[in-house]
């Protein structure tokens, strides 16, 4: 499924080299390996349940390396699968959470990186792990239409509706990875997990994906007659909240290289493009007073967001020419209105507005109103436990059968 991951060329089959358009970045793409699992559990499990386990979890280390985007869609219906039987290997009353070595790779700038650990709870936070960035895969290709190389971006309002949706699925995995999964790992583990499946980087990536569905958001009230001023300002700001919230996640980070190198960079230009966005709305808002101190504080509001906006295409240039090398898209949406606004305003009111910063030297810029954050992460819920896990072994309980091992083993 490589073309799927735009950022990476995932699996064995390979297309040539092509500068892969980014509307939403995907911080990391890691796959499984296989590992022997059914010679692990020989006579610890039922057979059919270690069958079933080996399978799917086959059947997607073996989907990952398509490069067809169709198998996403198959890939998640796998995972989704898997996670009912995964779920069983993590419950404690079966002792079975450190039995089995799960095998990752994290494909990252062409080099493979591998990593195995013995742990149940590892291998279901690398599951949503990818089911998150599969779904931002998704989101990315909602906004990019099959003629990419059109200059004049236009993106459908059901496309925008159904890339929010799925950033909001993708904040609810890696929230629920924070909360609930992260928890039940030992701190040796803890200690070993790969930079992506940090905590500060599934909480970067959250808000990230939060910030990114505001800003849709933005770009359809900018379409709708009904969406107030107000409305567009408030949204505007609660992306630079969420884009801030991101970027203090990341803070605590060094040695930032490859595609977290990149992570950051992305984040840095998306909240420089909110800042510019929340500046404009404010400004034409506190224009509307009839004061001078008024203008003169549209007016510098104004000039922010022409100096965010400049700085901002700064910003994307480093984001694109960061390894692996990425394009973006043709302004669309929000963009393609401030690019076209913010300018002609900042000029406009300078002409009209100027002597006042003349007369007032030292105007402060104002601080932007905050707002409480509307958009929440879905809320994700596992599976069931595989019916399986309950079955009988003729004459006792699974449960009991695995007590009746170890009891074995010890006696031995």
């Amino acid at each position: 499924m490589g073309c799927a991951v735009s950022v990476y060329a995932v699996g064995k089959k390979k297309k040539k080299n092509i500068i892969s358009e980014v509307s939403i970045f995907v911080p990391s793409m890691r796959v499984p390996v296989q590992c022997d699992i059914q010679r692990t559990l020989k006579g610890v499990i039922p057979k059919d349940l270690a069958d079933r386990l080996t399978s799917i979890r086959n059947q997607i280390v073996l989907i990952a390396q398509d490069t067809d985007v169709s198998a996403i869609d198959e890939l998640q219906q796998a995972l989704e699968e898997y996670l009912s039987l995964l779920v069983g290997l993590t419950r404690k009353e079966f002792g079975l959470q450190d039995l089995i070595g799960f095998k990752w790779r994290n494909l990252e700038d062409g080099q493979e990186q591998e990593i195995s650990v013995a742990n149940s709870w590892f291998e279901l936070l690398s599951v949503l792990h990818m089911m998150a960035m599969l779904t931002l895969v998704e989101a990315n290709m909602k906004l990019i239409p099959k003629d990419s190389a059109m200059t004049e971006r236009v993106v459908s309002g059901d496309c925008m509706r159904d890339a929010v949706d799925l950033l909001l699925k993708t904040a609810g995995y890696l929230d629920f990875c924070v909360q609930d999964v992260l928890v039940h790992l030992p701190p040796d583990v803890k200690n070993r997990l790969p930079k992506d499946l940090h905590q500060s980087i599934l909480e970067a990536t959250s808000n990230q994906a939060l910030a990114q569905g505001t800003e849709i958001q933005l770009g359809l009230a900018l379409e709708s007659q009904n969406a107030t001023l107000s409305v567009k300002r408030r949204l505007a700001c609660e992306a630079v909240s969420y884009y801030g919230q991101a970027l203090c996640c990341l803070s605590g980070n060094n040695n930032f290289n490859g595609t977290a190198k990149k992570h950051i960079l992305f984040i840095k230009w998306k909240y420089l493009e909110a800042k510019a966005a929340a500046y404009y709305y404010h400004g034409i808002i506190v224009d509307k007073g009839t004061e001078p101190s008024s203008h003169a504080s549209a007016l510098c509001c104004f000039l922010a967001a022409e100096e965010l906006l400049t700085e901002s295409k700064k910003a994307a240039l480093s984001f694109c020419l960061a390894e692996p090398v990425t394009r973006t898209p043709p302004p669309w949406g929000v963009m393609k209105h401030l690019n076209k606004k913010v300018p002609e305003t900042a000029t406009r009111k300078s002409q009209m507005y100027g002597y006042l910063l003349d007369q007032e030297k030292g105007q402060a810029l104002p601080e932007l109103p905050e707002f409480q954050l509307s958009l929440k992460p879905d809320e994700y819920i596992l599976p069931e436990t595989d019916s399986t896990w309950d079955s009988e072994i003729p004459g006792q309980s699974l449960k009991e059968h695995l007590k009746d091992c170890e009891d074995g083993v010890e006696t031995e």
